[in-house]
């Protein structure tokens, strides 16, 4: 059995991945910059301020400064603001109360920093999630893909990479697991082919968080 296993949030723990998608491509449409929802799904674990310098600098060839790109991510959290809350994403309580009952930690591994879905981690997997166990955009100075996110939740779980598991359904947030050297799950709740989830070396890729939650003991326990 695993020590740990580390979550991201969005499209993983939450439904809200389609209320980003469209908040992004609203915002940015407004500033000038190109951004597909499509491309929301590819950038999906990149923390909201690297992704808009990256859209810029790479489509629109601008260096926006640091009070221009908090201007614009500031826009996009109160347009996201604006839809209902995202529902739990199907599944991933019964997983986690899985975990919990197996010995192992439940971490929170996410590139956000909006209090409006922060808040309700503790509150909707109460006994399952702890304010603790939580890495958001605030403890990194690097975001996904780069490691340091999925370090930084090893370190707080007090154990190595060959312990733990990462849960993942972006691209990128995959890409981040693996450089961490961590045994990492796909779960595609998105709308992007398999292959590029398999493209970024995820050891394996599941349906569904439904599906990982019913077949848990087969995966992890064989």
């Amino acid at each position: 059995m695993k020590r740990a296993f580390l979550f991201d949030m969005d499209g993983v723990i939450y439904d809200s991945m389609k209320y980003h998608a469209i908040a992004w491509h609203t915002t940015m449409t407004r500033f000038n910059l190109p951004m597909s929802e499509e491309d929301c799904y590819l950038h999906e674990g990149m923390r909201g301020l690297e992704t808009i310098k990256e859209i810029a600098r790479e489509r629109c060839g601008l260096n926006l400064s640091d009070e221009e790109v908090a201007y614009i991510y500031n826009e996009k959290c109160k347009c996201f603001a604006t839809f209902p809350q995202p529902e739990m994403m199907p599944g991933t309580k019964q997983l986690m109360e899985k975990i919990k009952a197996s010995g192992a930690k439940i971490v929170v591994v996410t590139g956000s920093g909006q209090h409006t879905v922060l808040d309700r981690l503790e509150h909707d997997y109460q006994g399952l999630i702890t304010p603790e166990l939580v890495v958001t955009c605030y403890d990194v100075e690097h975001g996904k893909p780069m490691p340091d996110p999925y370090l930084m939740g090893l370190k707080k779980a007090g154990v190595s990479a060959a312990e733990a598991v990462v849960v993942e359904n972006a691209p990128l947030g995959v890409r981040a697991g693996k450089a961490a050297n961590i045994f990492t799950v796909a779960v595609n709740t998105g709308p992007l082919d398999d292959a590029k989830l398999a493209a970024e070396g995820a050891d394996l890729i599941l349906p569904s968080m439904q599906y990982f939650a019913d077949n848990f003991e087969k995966i992890f326990t064989a």
